[in-house]
């Protein structure tokens, strides 16, 4: 059992999160961005002097790590384990005691589709998941996922060669239990090209500063034709923010 977390381990790592105005922070990096001490400082409801105390907690505590340009310095998560965890945080936040909050436009876009670290989340990752599961292309096994040969041969025609991936050092494919869904989507390697290659076909991108990324009328089509999603469950998306 030498390879057990201490319990001690374990509570200064739900210390560090455990903080509001750190866990806050946490949150708005979860996005995959760098951001700068006074951005994050601003996420937290923060002074710029009590954010740079967080970030050295966070950076000892090895949760996010700095990146040094010029005179600027920028935060990003430290792995994508971190940002799984959080992730997984998520969804024991939103299956707990129930707070009362108004649901706005923000939630619901949201739960619609986002970025999880460097991947992509929500309900329409969850529908790619389950179609790359049900044609074969993918399997997955409690955490892991494995890509099959037919699933090499519709990812290069899609777009996607794993010839990149097994240079990487970085798990080829994991699932990743989504908040919102409460269902696995697919992360590692795999889900980043996934969500670029996505972004590239000018199917997702951005909608604002944060986490949620807007469908386009060119992503509903391709969406359908590609991985079969049911047409009806796209058109939450309103004409006003597909381009």
């Amino acid at each position: 059992m030498t390879n057990m977390v201490s319990g001690n381990t374990l509570a200064a790592v739900a210390a560090l999160i455990g903080d509001v105005s750190r866990a806050s922070i946490l949150a708005a990096l979860l996005g995959g961005k760098a951001l700068t001490a006074g951005e994050l400082a601003e996420c937290a409801g923060v002074s710029p002097q009590t954010a740079s105390n967080h970030l050295s907690r966070l950076v000892d505590g090895q949760l996010v790590t700095v990146e040094k340009q010029g005179r600027h310095r920028y935060f990003r998560l430290a792995s994508a384990e971190v940002a799984e965890t959080l992730e997984h945080l998520s969804l024991l936040s939103a299956i707990g005691p129930v707070r009362y909050r108004p649901t706005g436009p923000k939630d619901e876009a949201l739960r619609v589709a986002r970025t999880c670290y460097d991947h992509m989340a929500g309900a329409i990752a969850v529908g790619i998941a389950d179609s790359m599961v049900r044609s074969g292309a993918v399997v997955f096994d409690g955490n892991a996922g494995m890509v099959t040969e037919r699933g090499e041969a519709f990812l290069t025609e899609f777009g996607i060669s794993l010839s990149t991936a097994r240079k990487s050092r970085r798990a080829l494919c994991r699932t990743c239990l989504d908040w919102s869904e409460r269902r696995p989507h697919i992360g590692g390697w795999l889900g980043a090209a996934m969500l670029e290659r996505c972004c590239e076909r000018h199917w997702l991108r951005p909608a604002g500063d944060g986490r949620a990324l807007t469908l386009t009328r060119a992503g509903q089509v391709g969406l359908v034709e590609t991985f079969g999603l049911p047409a009806e469950a796209l058109k939450i998306v309103t004409p006003e923010s597909c381009g």
